[in-house]
């Protein structure tokens, strides 16, 4: 536990990278039905794949959502993204167990944290720390 909080470990969010952002949001809108907001002030696009609450939380148990952003170093793929206590913290423990930490701990505005870390199997995978 730490800073009060323990962490789930459950994955908790998607991430999907584009070179055409407005391509890829017409397809994943056009295919699957999913609501798409831009958030200008971020360069990122919040995906609504399942119903939410008023805080914008899915309402199914499991369900996740995610975003589409451009393309850039070092997220060129789809990524999971796990809930974490501490990004710090996580980060400290791939280093320890044969990962490497590819984006230290980020602030997304005033919601929380993100880092992102490669597997020993060197895939990408996102960490997410809500703000307390």
């Amino acid at each position: 536990m730490t800073g009060g909080r323990q962490m789930s470990g459950q994955v908790v969010h998607f991430e999907i990278p584009a070179d055409d952002v407005a391509r890829a949001r017409s397809f994943y809108a056009d295919v699957f039905g999913w609501q798409l907001d831009t958030m200008p002030d971020m360069n990122y696009t919040v995906a609504r794949t399942t119903p939410t609450d008023s805080a914008g939380m899915p309402i199914r148990p499991g369900a996740i959502n995610g975003g589409i952003f451009t393309r850039s170093d070092p997220v060129h793929h789809p990524v999971i993204t796990i809930d974490v206590a501490d990004v710090d913290a996580a980060l400290g423990k791939v280093e320890r167990t044969g990962g490497k930490t590819v984006m230290p701990k980020q602030a997304v505005g005033e919601m929380g944290y993100v880092g992102y870390f490669a597997d020993p199997e060197g895939n990408i995978v996102g960490l997410w720390q809500t703000a307390t």
